[in-house]
């Protein structure tokens, strides 16, 4: 598991650099407010994305099932079927497409977030929407490929077709700036992506995995209901997930102007690439878990969720307290000074709630949906979406976009409350062991580099980008000893210091001459 979820993160590592290269190129080449219409037309967009009714998901666990018990046939057919639904659910997406264009002029373009565009912008913002539209109902089928290499956990291939995608929008991107800084120039860039992507993805395919068909000749119609009947509850899922973290950009693109969607989306910014980290791992524990639970390895599904737990949330706490305490200087130093006030505070309000979210979204919820349990958990982020929206909707207009983190944050920490209990109660795991193996030494271990954050922050004061880079640095390495020396020190499912003792002799071995 550790290659592949190493794969995972170095892919999220990439996105990351990505990201801090193209996030406030993209801001000052459109402008505050053409970007603020840009990731409104993403969030917007989004909504279509549920009319796939979570089949992606569904047939990763369905061909992993299949794989499992070496049953080619049945893993054609799940593949053949689950193209076969993704195909005319990008054409009824299409058909949405059209009603989601009428909503946006209405709400958008003659509302606050208009007022500040001009009529070659307002232009510019119906194509590149429309151009959007086209791209997500197509990528229902284009991106199936992936839940095949998933299924087969072949993580470091799929990774490297993603990085390949990853450098050519970074190319054409930066391209923007000398040809035509625009928006309609961005979808089209999102679009030439995708298509890279998906060719390449082809090819790989049936070079990796011969006896795999990615066509429609294996479609069963008996398998629609199975599929769908898991793939509904997986819906919810994304439709929580809308909700809650897409749905904030809408809430304040409505009630206040344009520029504030982008101090919150700089605020928000580091969350993507952080749930990517989380999801890295339950890309992979996804299809583990159906692979245990169908050979029926009880004790090693529950030893993997408790190790993979603590890793998660050691992950999101090296992260976390850098974010808590120097996040806003570093908002400063990278996208502007203009930004350390309204997106840094809406950073922190946010990164307390993902202490307690991330762990739990990113190994108790595939967890759940590789036991064929997505229910529960469907429901709950459901939930967590629509009281994100009533809380965001009442707290914008007295606390602007800060009302709007804590509308997010809330619901945050009380789906991971739930969803922590329900994957306990599966395992037959009591919370309490979970607690006392997963969070006590993480904790405490997590006290030294806070402690030099703070230091650092309020003693010396540190600013610039270089100075802030060299304390997240410094904070990395006092994690490193903290966690060998004490909070994974005789741990019973990943001793770090005698993995290193192992280790060391051979890496001795190939340096020497």
């Amino acid at each position: 598991m550790f290659k592949n979820v190493g794969a995972n993160w170095a892919l999220n590592a990439l996105q990351i650099l990505v990201l801090l290269k193209l996030a406030p190129f993209v801001v000052d080449t459109l402008g505050r407010a053409q970007n603020g219409v840009w990731v409104t037309i993403v969030s917007l967009t989004g909504v279509l994305s549920l009319l796939v009714v979570g089949v992606p998901m569904a047939s990763v666990r369905f061909v992993a099932e299949h794989v499992a018990k070496k049953d080619l046939a049945r893993a054609n057919a799940a593949v053949s079927t689950c193209l076969g639904i993704c195909i005319g659910l990008g054409v009824a997406a299409l058909v949405a497409g059209s009603f989601l264009f009428a909503f946006f002029e209405l709400v958008y373009l003659h509302g606050p977030q208009g007022a500040d565009l001009s009529p070659e912008a307002i232009q510019g913002a119906r194509i590149a929407l429309a151009v959007v539209v086209i791209q997500v109902a197509m990528g229902f089928a284009m991106r199936l490929p992936y839940g095949i290499f998933d299924a087969h956990q072949d993580f470091v291939v799929r990774n490297a077709i993603m990085a390949g995608e990853l450098f050519l929008r970074l190319a054409l991107t930066l391209v923007l700036r000398a040809w035509k800084a625009s928006l309609p120039a961005l979808a089209i860039v999102q679009v030439a992506c995708m298509f890279f992507e998906f060719a390449l993805a082809i090819v790989v395919l049936h070079r990796r995995h011969p006896g795999i068909r990615f066509g429609l000749a294996s479609f069963d119609r008996s398998l629609v209901r199975g599929i769908l009947g898991f793939s509904v509850f997986a819906m919810l899922l994304n439709v929580g997930n809308l909700l809650a973290f897409r749905s904030d950009a809408l809430v304040i693109g409505a009630r206040l102007d344009a520029a504030q969607v982008t101090f919150f989306d700089m605020g928000n910014k580091f969350f993507d690439p952080m749930t990517g980290l989380l999801i890295a791992v339950g890309a992979v524990v996804m299809p583990m878990t159906a692979k245990l639970h169908a050979t029926g390895e009880r004790e090693e599904l529950r030893r993997m969720f408790l190790k993979w737990s603590k890793i998660s949330l050691s992950i999101v706490l090296l992260i976390g307290t850098y974010l808590l305490v120097l996040g806003p200087e570093f908002l400063g130093a990278w996208a502007g000074p203009d930004f350390v006030g309204p997106s840094g505070g809406v950073l922190q309000v946010l990164m307390a709630s993902f202490l307690f979210y991330l762990p739990v979204r990113g190994v108790a919820l595939p967890v759940l949906l590789g036991l064929g349990k997505p229910k529960v958990p469907g429901l709950a982020l459901l939930a967590m979406g629509l009281v994100n929206l009533a809380l965001s909707l009442v707290l914008v207009r007295p606390l602007g976009i800060l009302g709007v983190a804590l509308g997010t944050a809330v619901p945050n920490v009380l789906f991971a409350g739930t969803l922590l209990a329900l994957a306990c109660r599966e395992l037959e795991i009591p919370v309490s062991r979970y607690f006392g193996y997963v969070a006590v030494r993480a904790s405490l271990g997590a006290i030294l580099p806070l402690s030099l954050l703070l230091f650092l922050k309020h003693g010396l004061h540190v600013t610039g980008f270089v100075p802030l880079v060299a304390a997240g640095l410094a904070s990395v390495l006092v994690f490193a000893v903290a966690w060998v020396g004490f909070v994974y020190r005789n741990d019973p499912h990943l001793d770090l210091r005698a993995e290193i003792g192992r280790a060391w002799p051979a890496l001795a071995r190939r340096r020497a001459p």
